[in-house]
């Protein structure tokens, strides 16, 4: 059963006051297994679950925006990435992420730690998605999946460990004892663990209730010293590729989340229950659960796919600027690849479109002189170009995604977001 023990903090040394170096009692939650778990889900979920799980589908197989969209996965993964931060107040455009992706993946001397910890973020997301052909998920999985997304940043000596000690959320940040929840002890993550991955690696609940829960458990686990929320949430992105909801792309259901913070706390809460999984409690406190996260995967499939037609907007006035393009030709292929790069180089834009540098940068030349592209640095000196229409796509997609009314001329953005520039 479900259940709250009862434990004793020793003392915090170097606490600020009197109180903080004192011992204390607290109570840390220990959740039930997962993977054998009862549910039992209302007529009304199943059908709003199945709606949505066929929204998803729709969405990715949808010729509408099919090539832009799938092009644009990355940056969804992004979008992610940003929603994810547990960092108070982050905000990171898009033209400066951009940057340092292109820097990081070209080996341009462009140093940009916040940008880079983010792009930590998406790698993750990336490692959870080549998960998704596995015939189990396994615990290493999940720890490997951990160390990349700390790869690079300050906090890369805990990637993939498991923690020893006990931690917490919330309160003073000196002691559990005035904690808003406690994780399990540090003895009895490794068995919950375990139990999550058999969970995940099943299929005996639809794909978005098992996403849902699996993100519930994972973040009531918090098996790591940091890190937790960005891997819960790429575990989200594992399990509807790997059960065939989203073959192609996820939209950015973390934004939505992120949106709705005090509802998606409270739904993480409601899932805390203590006593029997068959409980009165339990069950309900799962549904709300996965009420919420129904719901804002509906609102980020709906924005995603009116993004998807703004993109096929974007490409056909590129093309009127242009004037007549030849298919197949250097120009028409980065035009069919630029949804996915807002900032570019010649080297990166041959990757691109499968050429020889010569033709990325006479095509790329072509594109400046339309003025679909401007030219920019990276770094000091680094010649690089941005699609400026592209830029402000999505910044202004990131913007509607945290209004309450999807668009921030109605209602404004409830969260930080990136200014428009």
């Amino acid at each position: 059963m479900a259940e709250y023990v009862s434990m004793s903090w020793t003392g915090t040394p170097n606490g600020a006051t009197r109180a903080e170096r004192q011992p204390c009692p607290y109570r840390a939650y220990v959740p039930d297994p997962l993977a054998s778990r009862p549910l039992t889900l209302s007529a009304q979920r199943v059908a709003d679950v199945n709606d949505v799980e066929r929204r998803l589908a729709d969405l990715n197989a949808s010729p509408q925006a099919l090539v832009s969209l799938e092009a644009l996965a990355r940056l969804l993964l992004r979008a992610e990435a940003v929603a994810s931060s547990f960092i108070e107040g982050l905000q990171i455009n898009v033209r400066r992420l951009a940057k340092a992706d292109v820097a990081s993946r070209t080996g341009l001397e462009a140093r940009d730690d916040t940008a880079y910890a983010v792009l930590g973020n998406v790698r993750a997301m990336e490692s959870a998605l080549d998960l998704a052909d596995a015939p189990t998920v396994r615990v290493d999985d999940v720890l490997a999946l951990h160390r990349r997304l700390l790869e690079g940043t300050r906090d890369e000596r805990f990637g993939g460990l498991i923690r020893t000690d006990q931690n917490w959320v919330g309160g003073t940040g000196m002691s559990p004892c005035t904690a808003e929840f406690v994780p399990p002890p540090p003895e009895r993550v490794q068995a919950l663990l375990e139990d999550l991955c058999a969970y995940i690696s099943g299929d005996d609940h639809p794909a978005l209730v098992q996403a849902t829960l699996a993100h519930a458990q994972f973040e009531t686990i918090h098996p790591f010293v940091d890190g937790n929320g960005r891997t819960g949430r790429a575990l989200i992105h594992l399990i509807l590729r790997r059960r065939g909801v989203t073959p192609k792309f996820v939209p950015p259901i973390s934004l939505i989340l992120a949106s709705h913070a005090d509802a998606y706390i409270g739904a993480l809460t409601a899932y805390r229950y203590e006593g029997a999984p068959d409980s009165a409690q339990a069950q309900e406190g799962m549904g709300v659960c996965i009420d919420r996260f129904v719901a804002d995967t509906a609102r980020a499939s709906i924005d995603t796919d009116r993004f998807g037609t703004e993109l096929d907007a974007l490409e056909r006035g590129w093309r009127k600027k242009l004037g007549r393009v030849r298919a197949g030709s250097s120009v028409d292929l980065l035009l069919r690849v630029l949804p996915s790069a807002p900032v570019l180089t010649v080297a990166t834009a041959a990757d691109l479109i499968g050429r020889s540098a010569q033709r990325a940068n006479d095509a790329v030349n072509q594109l400046v002189t339309a003025n679909v592209l401007k030219q920019t640095t990276i770094g000091k000196r680094n010649r690089a170009f941005e699609v400026p229409d592209l830029i402000s796509a999505l910044t202004g997609f990131e913007r509607a995604l945290a209004s309450p009314l999807g668009d921030t001329r109605q209602a404004a953005p409830i969260r930080p977001v990136p200014y428009r520039s």
